[in-house]
């Protein structure tokens, strides 16, 4: 059966839960939004977003170094029991966040980190962009938030697609995590480091 885009948006939306998984569910439910919801309840994905509150004070702090030394990651990410923290997967999972921050260039780890002013900068920089088109008002500020999100796309750690599946965003792999090992897990904070080029 062919999924529309809108329809794993849409369940998406609803569950908090990756790209994949929503369309293998709507697939399985036969395009049925309630049944997929159910079918994703049964392989556990849907309580990961009400795991995603509680708190995560537990974790690792990994370390990526890449191969000609001149980039370096250290990432601390947060799961809520020791247990976990030394599991195998999480282990895998803060490694390839680590490896996936090297590649990709963040700078926050989420669109709330942004400081105010730039934000205001950004917005001012889109704003003069678009100063000479005729579009109405309303018109614009739609224009200035799909410009944002692209923004945050490129900025936000969780809002970047995944170096190794470009369909799944880093937000998606964290929630993915969360619903197979049963504990809310957080990318707290990272630093990244290039030997300059000057």
């Amino acid at each position: 059966m062919d999924i529309s885009a809108d329809l794993v948006k849409e369940l998406r939306q609803r569950t908090g839960i990756g790209m994949m998984e929503c369309k293998a569910a709507l697939q399985e439910a036969g395009g049925d939004i309630e049944k997929a919801i159910e079918v994703l309840r049964k392989k556990g994905y849907a309580r990961a977003k009400d795991k995603m509150d509680r708190t995560a004070s537990e974790g690792l702090v990994g370390s990526y170094i890449h191969t000609n030394g001149r980039i370096g990651v250290l990432v601390e990410v947060n799961c809520e029991s020791d247990f976990v923290a030394r599991n195998d997967e999480f282990k895998d999972l803060v490694k390839n966040i680590a490896m996936h921050i090297a590649a990709a260039r963040p700078k926050y780890v989420a669109s709330e980190e942004i400081p105010a002013d730039v934000l205001e900068q950004e917005k001012a920089i889109i704003r003069e962009q678009l100063k000479d088109t005729k579009k109405p008002p309303e018109i614009l500020d739609k224009i200035v938030q799909g410009k944002l999100a692209k923004y945050f796309e490129e900025v936000c750690l969780l809002e970047q697609a995944y170096i190794r599946d470009d369909k799944v965003r880093i937000r998606e792999l964290v929630a993915s995590a969360v619903a197979k090992m049963g504990e809310n897990i957080k990318v707290r904070r990272f630093a990244r480091f290039e030997i300059a080029k000057s």
